[in-house]
């Protein structure tokens, strides 16, 4: 593990794998396009009980994809450590939190829709955590064994995209995948 100390958000125990032009975070860090209204909001109220919370790595691991049949091939992607329960939240997607548009990020996940239209993003493309190596299912599986799931962290008050295990679990050692989308697919064709 190699240190990284470009943020206050950015822990010092990088991942193996962990690519050294991306900044590893434990926290999302707010973007200045994202009002201070918004950003009060998106925080959440304080939660007393979540100062000296735990900070244990969620059980993933970020290997590379060898099999040559995986659209991903000689890529990265993430798998369970563990066999992960039903139901389960597995990790936070995290990155930078935006109000920009960003078409050209392959990272950048919608976290909420103000009722006045303004967008907050969740982007993972410069910095983020374990959760921008989950892949598509899409050639891999019939089916994603995992969602994103935006939510309130009832530990921190948060606005989070949460990764989610499916109804049937996910084994260790198989990898964690999701559905991008349709959206996602059709802005890139």
């Amino acid at each position: 593990m190699t240190p990284n100390t470009n943020n206050n958000n950015v822990s010092s125990q990088v991942p193996s794998h962990w690519p050294r032009h991306i900044h590893y975070l434990r926290e999302p860090v707010y973007h200045s396009s994202v009002p201070e209204a918004l950003r009060v909001f998106l925080l959440g109220p304080p939660n007393p009980k979540s100062a000296g919370l735990s900070t244990s790595r969620p059980p993933v691991a970020i290997r590379s994809i060898s099999d040559t049949s995986h659209p991903a091939h000689g890529q990265y992607g993430l798998f369970a450590t563990r066999k992960i329960p039903p139901h389960t939240r597995v990790i936070v997607y995290i990155g930078e939190i935006h109000c920009e548009d960003r078409p050209e990020s392959d990272y950048d996940l919608s976290l909420y829709r103000s009722q006045d239209g303004v967008n907050v993003g969740v982007d993972a493309s410069k910095m983020g955590n374990e959760a921008r190596f989950i892949n598509d299912y899409r050639g891999i599986c019939a089916h994603p064994n995992a969602k994103f799931v935006d939510e309130r962290n009832g530990e921190t008050g948060r606005l989070e995209m949460g990764v989610w295990s499916g109804h049937q679990g996910i084994k260790k050692g198989e990898e964690i995948l999701v559905s991008y989308g349709k959206g996602w697919w059709n802005a890139r064709t």
